[in-house]
């Protein structure tokens, strides 16, 4: 049972990483699809009233992007905390085997 909880705190640590990259791609894909129908409507839909709704879409479009680099900002701070994570694993197991060995050498020394 050793090591459950890290191996749980990697596996949540993986699978927030799986949610904030799919709440990404899906504003990424809404992005592109609120682009395409403002251009269409740009076309057909002028005057100051068509201005302003541009202008909401325009604004609208940067709160995205800052959200997207926010995403961004947190998909890769969890991937470095998962990969130092994993260091931090390795080099504990390895503490503990090579303790592990240097016991068992003093046992069998001492038993003879």
């Amino acid at each position: 049972m050793a090591g459950v909880g890290q191996q749980s705190s990697a596996q949540s640590t993986r699978n927030g990483i799986h949610a904030l990259e799919s709440a990404l791609s899906g504003i990424t894909r809404c992005r592109r699809d609120v682009d395409s129908t403002r251009g269409d409507l740009a076309r057909g839909y002028q005057g100051s009233d068509g201005a302003q709704f541009g202008q909401l879409l325009q604004l609208w479009d940067e709160q995205c992007g800052v959200i997207q680099k926010n995403l961004q900002d947190m998909i890769e701070k969890l991937g470095l905390s998962l990969r130092e994570h994993t260091k931090t694993q390795a080099a504990s197991h390895d503490a503990v085997q090579q303790a592990s060995q240097a016991s068992q050498a003093a046992f069998q020394a001492l038993s003879g």
